[in-house]
């Protein structure tokens, strides 16, 4: 079976993103932070450019949160948008709560995480990276 984990694009923001993320998570990333100016050909770049992440992954569970930064001398732009959600499902009320508080400080939050009417305990919230959040506790989804 195939698996699949979220990547996230910022602006020159990824290892701040993930610096908070790790905070809230915990946890240690995956291989290293690799920057745009370790690969081959980047010479050309400017030192703000060759400091942006190329790859940076922290496991959650079973899972890999992944970024890099764009790079604007290669025509990249980064489009903020609330088409993409990362969805997170907790073992707990408890660590619902903690993970949505943790993870919405200093963002906005779209709904706050309370009971709902089809039965789930759930809250979403844009983050203050621009980066669009679910917690979704259901004890049924972790048996």
């Amino acid at each position: 079976m195939a698996k699949l984990n979220s990547y996230l694009n910022f602006d020159g923001k990824a290892e701040e993103a993930f610096n908070f993320y790790k905070s809230v998570f915990g946890g240690e990333f995956l291989g290293g932070i690799y920057r745009m100016g370790n690969a081959p050909g980047t010479e050309h770049l400017s030192e703000e450019e060759k400091n942006r992440v190329m790859h940076i992954a922290l496991p959650i569970g079973n899972d890999l949160l992944m970024a890099s930064d764009i790079v604007p001398s290669f025509g990249q732009t980064l489009s903020i948008g609330n088409s993409n959600y990362v969805s997170i499902f907790p073992e707990s009320r408890e660590e619902a709560d903690r993970l949505f508080n943790g993870l919405s400080e200093g963002g906005n939050v779209e709904m706050p995480i309370e009971d709902q009417f089809w039965g789930d305990y759930f809250g979403s919230f844009q983050d203050k990276y621009g980066i669009y959040w679910m917690v979704n506790y259901n004890e049924e989804y972790i048996k």
